[in-house]
Order: C-alpha cells, then sequence, then structure tokens
C-alpha cells in the first residue's frame, strides 16, 4: 500500500513546492523607487497688496523646498509631493516702509510618464495645491496684516533628459505648473478684519478663482550632477509668480530663487500577503 502511495506523495508534494514558490515570488514581486529632494534657495521678491498699500516693496527672501516622487519600474503612473516654505522682507521705493510675506504651500498629484525620441521623459498631470500665508506691513496701524488661504487645481508637466559630459553622468529637469481653478480668501475693498471675525458680516470672502482672476505660474530648471550611487547634487532655478485681482483688491507675489540641495534614491521592496 505504502508503495502505490508514494507516486502520488511525490506528485502532492511537487505541487505544494511549486505553490510555495509562487507565493514566494509574488510577496517580493512589488517594488517602489522613492526620490527624496531637498533644497535650500535665495533670491529676490517683489510684493505688492493693494489692500494693505498701493506700493511695491522689492526685496529678498529665502525658501525652502521638499519634493518626495514615488514610481514603480515598468508602471507608467508616479505620484508626487511638494512642499515649499518661505519667507521675505521687502521694502519700498522711499524705503521708509518695511512688508514681511511668509507662506507654505503644497502640492500633491499624479503624473502618467512617457518615453520620448532622444531619451526625453516627459511627465504630465495635475496637482492639487493648498497654501497660506500672511504679508505684514510694519508702517500699518488699523489694517497691518493680510492672511493668505487659497486651494487650487493646477495643470502640471515634467521634462527630463539624462546625459554624459566630461565622463559624468547628468540630468536635466524643467516643471512648469500652471492654474486652473480654485478657491481663496480675501476682504472686500474697505472691509476689516474686525468686521469678518469680531461682527460675522459676511462680504464675499471665500472667493471662487480660475486662470483669469489668479493667473499664477510657478516653474523650476534644475540640473543634477551623480555625485554617488543613491544620490545627485542638484542646482537650479525656481519662480513662483503668484497674483490675483478679487473684491477689487490687487495682490502679487513674484520669487525668484537659485537653488541647491542633494538627490537621494530609496528602493524599497513590499512584501504581498
Amino acid at each position: 500500500m505504502i508503495s502505490k502511495a508514494l507516486p502520488y506523495l511525490r506528485q502532492l508534494m511537487g505541487c505544494l513546492l511549486l505553490m510555495l514558490t509562487a507565493s514566494a515570488t509574488a510577496q517580493t514581486d512589488s517594488t517602489r523607487i522613492r526620490t527624496s529632494v531637498n533644497m535650500v534657495g535665495f533670491g529676490t521678491t517683489n510684493i505688492l497688496d493693494t489692500y494693505l498699500s498701493q506700493e511695491k516693496f522689492t526685496g529678498a527672501g529665502m525658501t525652502f523646498l521638499n519634493i518626495t516622487q514615488k514610481e514603480r519600474p515598468g508602471k507608467r503612473w508616479t505620484t508626487i509631493m511638494q512642499q515649499e516654505a518661505n519667507i521675505s522682507f521687502a521694502d519700498d521705493r522711499a524705503e521708509l516702509t518695511e512688508e514681511m510675506e511668509a507662506a507654505y504651500s503644497i502640492y500633491c498629484g499624479r503624473y502618467i510618464t512617457l518615453r520620448l525620441p532622444g531619451n526625453w521623459r516627459l511627465e504630465a498631470g495635475g496637482l492639487l495645491n493648498g497654501n497660506i500665508g500672511i504679508i505684514y506691513n510694519t508702517s500699518n496701524s488699523n489694517n497691518p496684516a493680510q492672511a493668505r488661504l487659497s486651494l487650487n487645481v493646477m495643470p502640471s508637466a515634467v521634462v527630463s533628459k539624462p546625459f554624459t559630459l566630461f565622463r559624468q553622468q547628468f540630468a536635466v529637469r524643467y516643471e512648469l505648473d500652471l492654474p486652473l481653478a480654485g478657491v481663496m480668501f480675501s476682504p472686500n475693498y474697505g472691509q476689516s478684519y474686525y468686521e469678518i471675525f469680531n461682527r460675522g458680516n459676511y462680504d464675499h470672502n471665500i472667493v471662487p478663482t480660475t486662470f483669469i482672476s489668479a493667473p499664477n505660474m510657478r516653474q523650476q530648471l534644475s540640473i543634477d550632477w551623480q555625485a554617488g550611487r543613491s544620490w545627485d547634487l542638484r542646482v537650479g532655478y525656481l519662480g513662483n509668480y503668484q497674483q490675483t485681482e478679487v473684491n477689487h483688491l490687487k495682490q502679487h507675489i513674484y520669487n525668484h530663487r537659485l537653488m541647491i540641495g542633494v538627490v537621494k534614491r530609496f528602493r524599497t521592496v513590499y512584501y504581498k500577503r
């Protein structure tokens, strides 16, 4: 009986081994590549906010930028998140009044990746942008500050290309983000923050925006030098041009930054149960 059952037992063991091998392969068949970028930049700032002053203010500022991008080898979709923190100090033309501007912005989105001739890579998609900040005028006593709060949907595209120069590996990258539609907070012309928050007098303070009333633009141009096996040195330019015209009030903040930072790449294997 035992001798007759041995062939069947061998077949059963073989099937079990095949199932276990397939299961182990499936458990390790999910690899993700995460790219992390940390940069700091310095440059010029131009500020106008007619709620606080009719004057234009120019000065200098600093920006910190973090970019996290996740993708899977062989897949066409990537996920990106960018965090941008900015602080600027600017003077009027007579250098008698100063304005301070600070803001934090977050950009979250998805791209579809296309391979183009010449080893170019195109990523096209959209970003959801949230922004919170403040502009403070040192000479105003009644309304010294203007709050900034907005949410936007922004079409976005990134083109990049690796290349070799002097036997070193480089890559060039350009990103363009444009506005489509959103919503923002703004006091109305002649309305004080005391009326809004203490008396509760709403006067069209939550304003829908489009690329016409808020024609913002953000662009990045950078070059990476592969300094190590898993990290690059990145230098580049960040231009963030934010402007609105709502409730009979005009505002713009133009930031130009020379950026420098480090790019790190991580490969992670996920085990599926």
